[in-house]
């Protein structure tokens, strides 16, 4: 009886509730400026995959905030992703490429992977699959729905700030 109460407690109250959104069939994406999510712009690091992974966001400029991810393991790097969120016909379009550690790319020479803006709340983002959330001025979260079809799992990834004197 225990185990059942509290998986209802848990996901009533949102504690184990997925932090990632996809738009409904037909739905568009709502507007949205760069202004909105300039937020974002900064030096992050954290640890994931047994690893550490960085990203830094520029500033707004261009109609896009451009950013580039690096993990790190066991001294080498693994992967890294280039991308922007661009505004496209009043709102935002999140877009990157994956790239190997030598820099030789996973997707195609014109493919992106693409992530249609959802909705904007309260220092939330939500991309399809991909939300980015303020947590306070040196933490964001990041979360990211991996993985094909019914086997997909979301991964969180908790940055701290990387201060200019570090």
């Amino acid at each position: 009886m225990k185990p059942i109460f509290f998986f209802i407690l848990f996901t009533t109250y949102g504690l184990f509730a997925q932090k990632t959104l996809q738009l409904v069939e037909d739905m568009e994406s709502p507007k949205a400026s760069l202004k909105d999510v300039s937020w974002i712009q900064g030096h992050w690091k954290g640890d994931a995959f047994g690893g550490t992974a960085e990203e830094i966001w520029s500033p707004p400029m261009g109609g896009s905030m451009m950013f580039v991810f690096k993990l790190v393991n066991d001294g080498a790097v693994s992967f890294y992703e280039v991308g922007h969120i661009r505004e496209i016909n009043e709102t935002l379009l999140l877009q990157l490429k994956h790239f190997h550690g030598d820099l030789k790319g996973w997707e195609t020479k014109d493919q992106t992977v693409d992530f249609k803006l959802v909705k904007i709340e309260n220092k939330r983002v939500f991309f399809e699959g991909f939300t980015i959330e303020k947590i306070s001025g040196d933490e964001i979260n990041m979360h990211v729905l991996l993985g094909e079809k019914e086997e997909k799992n979301e991964v969180t990834f908790a940055y701290q700030r990387v201060n200019s004197t570090n």
